[in-house]
């Protein structure tokens, strides 16, 4: 905000108010996290494959280098599904 050419306490002050939300949020977490308890191993996966996907799509540049890589992504994800698989049947 400061390079933006906002004075100094004018940045800090707005910096601080940006941050004043996080409470309010933790409040509402924390008031709806018993009737969010049957559905988090759901929400939890979901975040968990979004992740491996943005990791696979971005971060990978070779996955993403030609036009096939949709494919890239599908083999890898089955790759995972299989390695799951077979980790929970031989344990």
């Amino acid at each position: 905000m400061r390079a933006a050419g906002n004075g100094k306490w004018r940045s800090f002050a707005l910096g601080s108010l940006s941050g004043a939300v996080e409470p309010l949020g933790a409040l509402g977490v924390m008031l709806l996290a018993p009737f969010m308890l049957p559905i988090l191993p759901y929400m939890l996966a979901f975040a968990a494959g979004a992740m491996c996907y943005v990791v696979v799509e971005e971060l990978i540049p070779e996955a993403s280098k030609d036009s096939h890589s949709n494919l890239a992504t599908i083999g890898f994800s089955l790759g995972f599904v299989l390695m799951m698989v077979l980790d929970v049947v031989m344990g």
